[in-house]
C-alpha cells in the first residue's frame, strides 16, 4: 500500500527503514520524537537506539516507532572523562545493535543526533555497504564543549572542529536546528550544499495558544524548565527572584528539570531566604509539560553569553511562544535573529538588574504581555512544524 503524501508535499519518499540513534532518554526528547514519528506517518519503519531510563533496557513502541534502550545510562556531571566513557559506551553498543539491524533487515538509513558527532560511527558497518547516512546536529561541539568544561584551549578546539569535519565528511546530509548554527558550520568549512536547516519544534507547537493559556489570577508565575545548569543562568534567575519578591505581591517561581547542578541551585536558594517562593518540579513527563506550562504567567530563559549560546534557539523559548506565554529572554544572537523586540521582553545577558527590569516591566503591563504573545505568533507562522516537516521529508527525498 502506498503511504499517504504529507499535505503540501510535491511527492512522497519511497519507504524506508530507518535506524535513528541519539544519547537520550526517548520518551522526555521532544526534538527527537517529533522527527521519529514524523517518519513513521510518512510509511517508512523507524527503530530508535537511546539510553536506559530504568534499572534494565526496554524495547518498546511508542507511537509506531519501535524503541531499543542500551545499557548506558545519561550522565549527568562535571567529569570530562566519564563524559567521554559514557560516550563512548553508548557509540560501541549502538555500533553492534546498529549493525545487527543492518544484516537482520537491510537498514536504509542511518539518523544519527548529536552529541557526540561521533555516534556517526555507529552507522558505519551501513555507510560503507551502500546506506545512508545522517547527522543531526542538535548542538555544535566545539563551541559546547568549549563552554561546557571551562576551557579555552586552541589544542582542544582544533582537535574538536576535526572531529567535526571527519564526522560530518562521513555523513550523507546533515541537519542543523537554526540558520546561526549553520552559518557558524559552513564557515568552518562544511559544505553548505549538505546541509538542511530543521529548526527545533516542540509536537505541541501546533497548540492553539489562546486555548492553552490561563486566567491570570492574583500569583504572577515565572517558569523556566529544561537543564539545572549554571551556564544556563539558572543562578542568575535565582538571585533576581530574590529581588521580585519584594515588589511582586504573591510572585513564584517554577522550576522544572534535573542537572548537574541542581543540588547548588537549590543551595543558593536556601541561602538567599527564598525557599518559599521557589518551587522545585523535577522532571515531567513530555506529553504533560504543555499543561504544566500553560498555568504560568511568564517564561524566562536565562543563557550566560558565550559561543555556545550566540548560536543557541533555546527550545524552551518556542515552547513558551508556542503556548502563548510571554518570554523574557538574554539580547544573544541567536535569538536576536528570530525575535524582535515587540515578541520578547529582552535583557542585558548576564545582567540581573536588566533581568529583574523585564520581568517586572511584564508584570506592570499587561497589555505588553498581551502584545507579545500576539506578535510572537509570527514565529510559528513562519517557523512552525507545518513548515518544518517538509524540510525534514526533502531531506529522505533526496537522499
Amino acid at each position: 500500500m502506498k503511504p499517504e503524501t504529507t499535505p503540501g508535499a510535491k511527492t512522497q519518499a519511497p519507504r524506508k527503514r530507518v535506524c535513528m540513534i541519539a544519547y537520550t532518554n526517548y520518551v522526555r526528547d521532544g526534538r527527537v520524537r517529533l522527527e521519529a514519528e514524523a517518519l513513521v506517518s510518512w510509511g517508512h519503519e523507524v527503530v530508535f537506539l537511546a539510553l536506559r531510563e530504568g534499572p534494565r533496557p526496554r524495547n518498546y513502541e511508542l507511537s509506531g516507532v519501535t524503541v531499543n534502550e542500551l545499557n548506558v545510562q545519561k550522565y549527568q556531571g562535571k567529569s570530562t572523562a566519564r563524559y567521554l566513557l559514557s560516550y563512548l559506551m553508548f557509540t560501541l553498543l549502538a555500533f553492534i545493535a546498529c549493525s545487527r539491524l543492518f544484516l537482520q533487515s537491510r537498514i536504509q538509513v542511518v539518523h544519527v543526533h548529536n552529541m557526540p558527532n561521533f555516534l556517526v560511527f555507529a552507522g558505519l558497518l551501513p555507510r560503507l555497504l551502500g546506506g545512508r547516512l545522517i547527522l543531526d546536529v542538535h548542538d555544535t561541539v566545539p563551541e559546547t564543549y568549549a563552554t561546557k568544561f571551562g576551557t579555552n584551549s586552541r589544542l582542544l578546539r582544533g582537535l574538536l572542529q576535526l572531529e567535526e569535519r571527519i564526522c560530518c565528511g562521513l555523513a550523507h546530509r546533515i541537519i542543523c536546528v537554526n540558520h546561526v548554527q549553520r552559518e557558524a558550520v559552513v564557515q568552518r568549512g562544511i559544505p553548505a550544499e549538505k546541509i538542511a536547516t530543521i529548526i527545533s519544534m516542540p509536537k505541541f507547537v501546533s497548540c492553539n495558544p489562546d486555548g492553552n493559556r490561563r486566567e491570570l489570577g492574583q500569583a504572577f508565575r515565572l517558569v523556566n524548565h529544561g537543564t539545572v545548569s549554571l551556564r544556563l543562568g539558572i543562578d542568575l534567575i535565582v538571585r533576581a527572584v530574590a529581588e521580585l519578591v519584594r515588589e511582586i505581591p504573591d510572585f513564584e517561581f517554577h522550576l522544572y528539570g534535573r542537572g548537574d547542578d541542581l543540588e547548588e541551585i537549590t543551595r543558593l536558594t536556601e541561602s538567599l531566604g527564598i525557599t518559599e517562593y521557589v518551587r522545585f518540579r523535577g522532571v515531567v513527563p513530555w506529553d504533560e509539560l504543555p499543561k504544566e506550562l500553560a498555568a504560568m504567567d511568564a517564561g524566562i530563559v536565562a543563557n550566560r553569553r558565550n559561543v555556545a549560546t550566540e548560536l543557541m534557539l533555546p527550545l524552551k523559548l518556542i515552547d513558551y511562544v508556542s503556548l502563548g506565554i510571554p518570554a523574557v529572554v538574554p539580547r544573544l544572537r541567536g535569538i536576536q535573529y528570530y525575535f524582535s523586540e515587540e515578541m520578547v521582553s529582552f535583557f542585558e545577558p548576564e545582567n540581573i538588574a536588566s533581568m529583574k527590569e523585564a520581568i517586572l516591566r511584564l508584570y506592570l503591563d499587561k497589555a505588553r504581555r498581551e502584545r507579545q504573545i500576539q506578535t510572537a505568533k509570527a514565529f510559528l507562522e513562519k517557523y512552525g512544524w507545518e513548515n518544518q516537516q517538509h524540510s525534514l521529508l526533502g531531506v529522505y527525498q533526496n537522499l
